[in-house]
């Protein structure tokens, strides 16, 4: 596909989102329409459509519209590229820019468009960051770090270090995390990297690294919100704890066995009717159920499709984890409780509203991570029955 055949599809997709149809199943639907499209293709059409979404407010006023077309025009407007190059009508490529397309508006001013960000949720990043909200909200409209953790199992990370050097993956070490490092070149080798296919790293944000990092070491740990099974496998790499993984939808942790498998160490699943006989565990982590906030440069679409109801519905089932999983929390031992979210009403507020339910908890560790260039945003806490 030449440039401008891949700006042109991802103003169909964006048309197809108009349509109702979620940005991934628009991307999946255009893919399977397009076997012509190679993965480079698909890689830089998923690249302009992420680029939109993380900006979406700024393309729609410098593009003058909230269509495919004028959110293409405004997202490489703010970019500074030049237009002709790809709107020339040459084979697939989109017809070039009319008379009214031409003039490029001023700069807004508009908080909303500058943050990127819907109107109503610019109060709450005010109410949890304080003056830390502009640069946080400004972060979410960059492309995420891609971070690999190391598995200190089976390697160490000078050794990782320089095996993914050797097949064209450049790292740095990042200060989140000492398993952690973040890739500066070569990123899309590393799926087919022997380090990645021997279990040697594995891909994981810093923050959530850094949650795992800050848990207290254990005997019996259980992963009550396992999702995928990052976390799990992280607090399993040292191989010192009994790891046990719950998800309210086993669904979701399907890969788990095999990348267990591939980085050499055991993390059993337990169906929830199981859970009260496995209990009490010395540790138990509920990476809950949040807006997602802290890492919307990941999945941008979630900041345009989060309403004040469906926020206050997570809030609900925060508060309902967390009971849950005080039950099957040690007499003395931690409830660990995160999010990827940087707003106050999913955390510190979650937390004081449990300890008034449980009067007889205490805080002890508790952090933040705001989004950043070395990692997505996170909130943790580790709480302790008096």
């Amino acid at each position: 596909m030449t440039p401008g055949a891949r700006v042109q599809a991802a103003i169909e997709i964006f048309d197809a989102m108009a349509e109702g149809l979620p940005a991934e199943q628009a991307m999946t639907r255009w893919a399977r329409g397009s076997r012509f499209a190679g993965s480079k293709d698909r890689a830089a059409v998923r690249d302009h459509v992420f680029d939109v979404l993380r900006q979406r407010r700024t393309a729609a006023h410098l593009g003058g519209g909230d269509n495919g077309r004028a959110l293409l025009i405004g997202s490489f407007r703010s970019q500074g590229v030049d237009l002709e190059e790809l709107f020339n009508g040459i084979g697939h490529a989109p017809l070039p820019l009319t008379e009214a397309e031409q003039p490029a508006p001023e700069t807004s001013a508009d908080e909303a468009v500058l943050w990127n960000l819907p109107d109503w949720i610019i109060p709450e990043f005010k109410a949890s960051l304080g003056s830390r909200a502009q640069d946080v909200a400004q972060a979410l409209q960059n492309r995420a770090p891609i971070t690999l953790r190391v598995n200190l199992g089976k390697t160490n990370v000078g050794s990782a270090t320089r095996a993914l050097a050797a097949e064209g993956i450049e790292t740095r070490p990042n200060p989140l995390a000492p398993s952690a490092l973040t890739v500066l070149e070569g990123e899309r080798k590393i799926r087919n990297s022997a380090s990645y296919l021997q279990g040697e790293v594995e891909l994981q944000d810093a923050a959530s690294q850094a949650v795992v990092a800050a848990m207290p070491k254990a005997g019996r740990v259980l992963d009550y919100c396992a999702g995928g099974g990052g976390k799990a496998l992280a607090i399993a790499m040292d191989g010192q704890a009994n790891v046990v993984a719950h998800d309210i939808d086993p669904r979701r942790m399907h890969d788990l066995p095999a990348r267990a498998e591939r980085a050499g160490r055991e993390v059993r699943q337990v169906e929830t009717e199981d859970l009260a006989k496995e209990s009490p565990f010395d540790v138990v982590l509920c990476d809950a159920p949040c807006s997602g906030s802290g890492a919307w440069r990941r999945s941008p679409e979630g900041k345009w499709t989060l309403t004040p109801k469906r926020l206050q519905e997570l809030m609900a089932i925060q508060d309902g984890i967390l009971d849950a999983a005080a039950k099957l929390t040690k007499q003395d031992g931690c409830l660990v409780y995160a999010t990827c979210s940087v707003l106050a009403c999913e955390n510190e507020d979650r937390v004081k509203a449990f300890l008034e339910r449980h009067p007889d908890w205490s805080v002890g560790l508790q952090k933040r991570f705001d989004a950043d260039a070395d990692g997505d945003g996170f909130f943790t806490t580790h709480l302790h029955r008096d």
